[in-house]
């Protein structure tokens, strides 16, 4: 990743927006500490599905997204999080932003492949906050690695299929690909939420009717063409 073009300038990256900015210092802090009490961070904090379901441990829906497996990891979430998050920011607000970021995070403990292992990171919230930008900017010019120009629908299209590849081929050495996937399939739905629900009402609606007609009879009125149900 790197610059970006919102036409008819070039800038690198966007100005700090305030919601994001306090997500980047948090995470922040929350690395530090990790670096001062270790791993068991992680077995407390982190997501581990069981304990979530199991014993109500609730607070690692939020916290784990706070969480870093390393300073690369850290610093690339942080990184997608100020190049796409800010302008969504802006293009949202801080509320339905905010609310877009947990959703996609908290959603993927859903899908999380082990029930005992901690899953830590931003990263099912990343890649939620990347389809969005895709989805709403699709043809703002990203320059990746600087040099290399294509358009935010494309660049999303990529990083799709290679976490889905992923997924499906079991690499990742530690990596959840899946619940990369993940972020990005909760977010498309998030965002189309109104129309898979009508989809959804549309088809309950014609299966009922297909049983009521299996249940009754069609047949014509004496004084009327129409068919009627009896």
């Amino acid at each position: 990743m790197g610059y970006y073009s919102r036409r008819p300038y070039l800038s690198f990256g966007p100005s700090m927006t305030p919601t994001v900015k306090k997500l980047l210092i948090i995470s922040g802090a929350v690395f530090l500490l990790q670096a001062i009490v270790g791993h068991q961070m992680n077995l407390i904090f982190g997501l581990v599905p069981a304990l979530v379901w199991q014993k109500y441990f609730l607070w690692q829906l939020v916290t784990y997204i706070f969480l870093h497996g390393g300073l690369f990891h850290l610093l690339f979430n942080l990184f997608a999080l100020w190049m796409f998050g800010c302008e969504l920011e802006r293009y949202w607000g801080f509320s339905v932003f905010l609310r877009y970021f947990f959703i996609t995070g908290i959603c993927t403990v859903l899908i999380t492949p082990d029930l005992f292992i901690p899953t830590i990171g931003m990263s099912g919230a990343i890649y939620g906050i990347l389809l969005a930008y895709g989805w709403f900017f699709p043809n703002r010019i990203i320059y990746i690695y600087l040099f290399f120009p294509i358009k935010a629908k494309y660049f999303v299209m990529i990083f799709g299929a290679i976490e889905l590849y992923a997924s499906i081929a079991g690499t990742g050495g530690g990596i959840a690909h899946i619940t990369h996937l993940g972020g990005m399939v909760f977010g498309i739905t998030y965002l189309n939420y109104h129309d898979i629900w009508r989809f959804l009402y549309q088809y309950y609606m014609r299966w009922k009717w297909s049983r009521l007609k299996r249940r009754y009879k069609v047949i014509n009125g004496e004084k009327n063409s129409d068919k009627t149900f009896h």
